[in-house]
Order: C-alpha cells, then structure tokens, then sequence
C-alpha cells in the first residue's frame, strides 16, 4: 500500500513560482545533484533542485547570512570568470 504523497513548496526567491506547492513524482540524482520532479498545471513533467524547495537542505552560507547577503562569493567568482570570458570572445 502506498503511503501519503510527498508535496514540495518552491522556496527559491527568485524562481517565477516561489510559494507554489506541488506533487512529487520522482526523486532522481543528476550530476551530483539532487531533482525533484513534478507536473506543472499543464500536465508537463518538470524538474527541480530539491535545494530550490523546503525538501532539500538549507544552502549553509543562505542560513547563516540570514537574508543579509544577495551573492555567494562562489557565485561571484563564477559570474566574474564569466564575464571575463565574454570580454575575450
């Protein structure tokens, strides 16, 4: 017999749907990464970093800066190595 569904709420600031709940169809790791899969309103199958909903673990640097910081340093650096990649295309 199968037990109650699991529902992910989207926790992500950022991303479109924060606040929205949804059904959890599937858990899979890809690259390293834990994804939960669900299906929009459409009926569409999609996927999510479980870090982007209350089922994945707090980011530690999110829950020690306490909303006070916008960027990660790892962020940036990404975003500065990036940036200087572009200015040499």
């Amino acid at each position: 017999m199968a037990g109650p569904k699991q529902k992910l709420h989207i926790t992500h600031p950022f991303h479109p749907w924060c606040g929205r709940e949804f059904e959890v169809v599937d858990v899979r790791c890809w690259r390293g990464e834990t994804r939960l899969h669900f299906y929009d309103d459409e009926g569409g199958l999609l996927s999510i970093p479980a870090g982007w909903t209350d089922l994945g673990e707090a980011d530690p640097f999110v829950a020690r800066s306490g909303g006070r910081a916008h960027f990660r340093i790892d962020d940036l650096l990404r975003l500065a190595a990036l940036v200087d990649g572009l200015r040499e295309a």
